[in-house]
């Protein structure tokens, strides 16, 4: 597992780009957090580096937002679905090319693929610490170079 301590919007952003060019245009990012503790204004960052101009908003209402741009971004809001057990068509957006990104996806993990890129954020006074844990070769080579 790594760990990032981030002290500014700057350096989100500079996570943001660098992830954004090791996924190559495919990945799934698992985030989780406290409320407020960074997980839209990371992926509005990941979408800015994915040459997305839309303003990206958290989608806690719509579950599934999609926007286009260089590289599509699927941005998915599990937090309301805890405990649902129906089909939400979620299985088609994983094998779609793109990048896809779940906040509270623990509230999904049964359905999400085995290999992803899990990143917690918790806020740490003025700070917000990213751990960053790779499953599956691909985001395990990704996460030597953060």
């Amino acid at each position: 597992m790594k760990q990032i301590v981030i002290s500014s919007l700057e350096e989100t952003n500079e996570l943001a780009q660098k992830i954004a060019s090791l996924l190559q245009g495919d990945g799934l990012l698992c985030l989780s957090g406290d409320l407020g503790a960074g997980k839209t204004t990371f992926t509005k960052a990941l979408g800015k580096a994915l040459g997305i101009d839309d303003v990206i908003t958290s989608p806690t209402f719509n579950i599934l937002k999609i926007y286009e741009g260089d590289i599509p971004l699927y941005h998915i809001d599990a937090y309301r679905l805890e405990g649902l057990s129906q089909d939400l068509g979620f299985e088609e957006v994983f094998d779609e090319t793109g990048v896809k990104v779940v906040e509270w996806y623990d509230y999904i993990a049964d359905i999400l693929p085995k290999e992803r890129l899990e990143i917690n954020i918790a806020l740490d006074k003025d700070n917000r610490v990213f751990q960053i844990q790779a499953i599956g070769k691909k985001y395990e080579d990704m996460e030597e170079v953060l």
